[in-house]
């Protein structure tokens, strides 16, 4: 902690002659200005130190969120893969039952197409 020399008597002299405070009131203000002065004022190497603590800390912090968005993200790709998985899987069954259905409409058209075809025949052909 740094100190100032605060010189109070003089201080409060001043007051009550130039200031044309009363006695009291002089030294009041003196012995007030004096314990703020006193109390605790800031150093150049107390600002470094904290400087560097919280540089510290700062990079702390980061290394920690980092290491966060590291682990949100790979928990976020495992919790999607497993609903990709069934959406794909769902998707192979409907490609399958399209051309399952694509295959029996040409296979039942077919049958139509010969089934007329063979009717005329038999109706042109006594």
């Amino acid at each position: 902690m740094a100190s100032v020399a605060f010189d109070t008597l003089t201080f409060a002299r001043t007051l009550r002659d130039k200031a044309q405070l009363s006695p009291e009131q002089a030294e009041g203000f003196a012995v007030a200005v004096s314990e703020a002065v006193q109390g605790d004022l800031a150093t150049k190497s107390g600002l470094q130190t904290l400087d560097t603590g919280l540089r510290h800390e700062m990079q702390a912090l980061r290394t920690d969120l980092t290491h966060d968005m590291q682990t949100l993200r790979t928990e976020l790709k495992s919790e999607l893969r497993e609903p990709e998985s069934r959406l794909e899987t769902k998707l192979e069954h409907q490609r399958s039952e399209t051309i399952k259905c694509t295959f029996g409409t040409i296979g039942f058209r077919t049958l139509i197409i010969l089934g007329a075809v063979i009717a005329l025949v038999r109706v042109v052909r006594p």
